[in-house]
């Protein structure tokens, strides 16, 4: 099946999608990503006393200033009133799972800024623990579950 891409007009060229006809539906975007560490990095922010202090904390409020300008980082994504961004993280052998979330009730999707949530706050926790480790790894950066818009639910669990 062949699907035309929304961000290219019929001459090749980049362009922002018009969203003004589309009906406003809630919708939801939930992204996760890893960042892998040696145990010694891992136990400092796990114990809370890494050097440049709260990393979880310091990297869930960057998640959340992310998602809030995505317009500004992504080009062609819309500025978005959004009504909620969540993000958690999980400690995981060797490493510190991040989930972003981002919701509103909108003419467009909150995947990107799921996403961005997500990314940042995974590169916060690099900048807070890289005195302990500069090999640490992020990865597995990716959207888990959308829901809303012409396309309805979407899941990787699915896949």
């Amino acid at each position: 099946m062949s699907r035309k891409l929304t961000h290219i007009d019929e001459a090749g060229d980049a362009r922002m999608v018009d969203v003004g006809n589309k009906a406003e539906t809630q919708r939801k975007a939930i992204a996760g990503g890893v960042i892998r560490m040696n145990a010694e990095a891992l136990a400092a922010i796990e114990a809370g006393n890494a050097p440049k202090g709260d990393v979880l904390g310091t990297a869930r409020i960057s998640g959340i200033m992310a998602a809030k300008r995505t317009h500004e980082l992504i080009p062609l994504c819309h500025p978005l009133g959004l009504d909620a961004i969540d993000v958690d993280f999980a400690f995981e052998a060797g490493g510190v799972r991040v989930r972003a979330s981002a919701s509103l009730t909108g003419k467009t999707g909150v995947e990107m800024e799921a996403m961005v949530a997500a990314s940042t706050a995974l590169l916060t926790i690099y900048d807070m623990a890289k005195a302990l480790d500069k090999g640490m790894v992020i990865g597995e950066i990716r959207l888990l579950e959308k829901t809303g818009g012409k396309s309805g639910h979407w899941s990787a669990s699915s896949i």
